[in-house]
């Protein structure tokens, strides 16, 4: 396994989700503000990993495995506490956290096949639009709340939709994988 800069910060972002989910739960003032901006900055690594390591010539197999599973577990770790702290319905985290182990299953498949299956469009706005939902969340959804929009859960039911619309769009497209 190559350690490079790359691989570096992906682990630094599955390191974080602890620290994420301890802030999470230690009751102390703006604990849930700090747990953002944790979130935040973990999420935030994801396009500089990626970015570092194509720019640099350090894409490895290990970064390849790595990267979309430390998202996952980030984005997974999120929704679960959420719902248990009464801010995200149990259905809405089921059906994102149901189309990662879809695709995650896809990507296995495509694997033994020797294929490897990028990331569509879709799935980076369904990244971005989960992140926004979840940070909206996390901060209880500062300052909309303050002029009466929900905009907490509109960006979560959004990002529902875009997480069902890209799950869709990478097993159409993916479809002779069932086939074999």
């Amino acid at each position: 396994m190559q350690m490079n800069l790359a691989n570096k910060i992906t682990i630094m972002r599955i390191l974080m989700i602890p620290v994420f989910l301890l802030l999470l739960y230690v009751d102390f003032p703006f604990h849930e503000f700090i747990a953002a901006i944790i979130f935040i900055a973990a999420a935030s690594t994801d396009s500089l990993d990626g970015y570092i390591a194509r720019k640099l010539n350090q894409v490895t197999n290990f970064g390849k495995f790595m990267d979309p599973l430390a998202d996952k577990l980030l984005v997974t770790s999120a929704l679960v506490v959420l719902v248990e702290m009464g801010k995200v319905p149990a259905l809405a985290a089921i059906v994102i956290i149901s189309r990662e182990f879809i695709i995650t299953g896809f990507r296995v498949l495509a694997a033994s096949e020797g294929l490897v299956l990028a990331a569509s469009q879709w799935g980076k706005i369904k990244t971005v639009t989960q992140i926004v939902a979840i940070i909206a969340l996390l901060i209880n959804n500062f300052p909309f709340r303050y002029i009466g929009v929900p905009f907490d859960m509109i960006a979560l039911y959004v990002s529902v939709i875009t997480t069902l619309i890209s799950g869709y769009d990478y097993i159409s497209k993916n479809k002779e994988l069932l086939k074999k």
